[in-house]
């Protein structure tokens, strides 16, 4: 419409032109931020806070017990996109798994409030899952035979789900140690749809499965 701004800003400018008047006596906030401006994709109560300072009040607000693995996958950009995902859906941590390419730019800046493991190989990743405290049970996520539909899959609180690349999807190994494989349906011609898309929708049916069993 006319006199309208062509494009919607993004969070806010430096402190004195927002607030003028008003000191900005929150411990929280970061000094550059304050002075240049907070235009970073974050929520809006994150505004000109520092990154450790919300790294903390995540670890204080708690995560959902579910980790996120990617196996093999080549496309720098679907990994960032993963880890997008994982820290909106409040994922405990991302783990790449094996020969990978990992361009920061798909994340949009999450990888930097998101704990992010590189793995050499999915024996790792197991050591990892019987190690941890939590017992993490390790889902795999392909359509291959034997693999059960998502939507009617009761997640365990804790749990890894584990993605493989969009060509071969997971290899043998990885299928051989997850404790159940999940499939999402496919109802068009296309055999399956984009991995970074596939583990959002993922995160999003293990997050509704263990909220309803709360």
């Amino acid at each position: 419409m006319e006199g309208e701004p062509s494009f919607r800003k993004i969070g806010l400018g430096p402190w004195e032109e927002e607030f003028p008047g008003r000191d900005p006596d929150d411990p929280r906030y970061d000094p550059e931020l304050l002075k240049e401006g907070d235009r970073r994709n974050v929520q809006d109560r994150y505004r000109y806070w520092s990154v450790e300072a919300i790294r903390r009040d995540l670890d204080r607000r708690g995560y959902l017990d579910l980790e996120i693995a990617c196996e093999n996958w080549t496309h720098d950009f679907n990994i960032g996109s993963m880890v997008r995902s994982a820290n909106a859906f409040g994922a405990r941590a991302v783990h790449i798994v094996g020969p990978h390419k990992w361009n920061r730019k798909g994340s949009l800046m999450t990888e930097v409030y998101e704990r992010v493991y590189e793995e050499p190989s999915i024996a790792h990743l197991e050591a990892y899952a019987k190690a941890s405290p939590l017992k993490p049970h390790l889902v795999a996520v392909d359509n291959v035979e034997g693999s059960v539909p998502i939507e009617t899959f009761k997640f365990p609180p804790s749990c890894i789900l584990i993605f493989g690349s969009e060509g071969e999807g997971l290899t043998r190994e990885a299928l051989s140690i997850a404790e159940a494989t999940v499939y999402i349906e496919q109802r068009g011609s296309v055999r399956s749809i984009n991995a970074a898309a596939a583990a959002a929708i993922a995160m999003y049916a293990y997050s509704a499965c263990v909220e309803k069993e709360a």
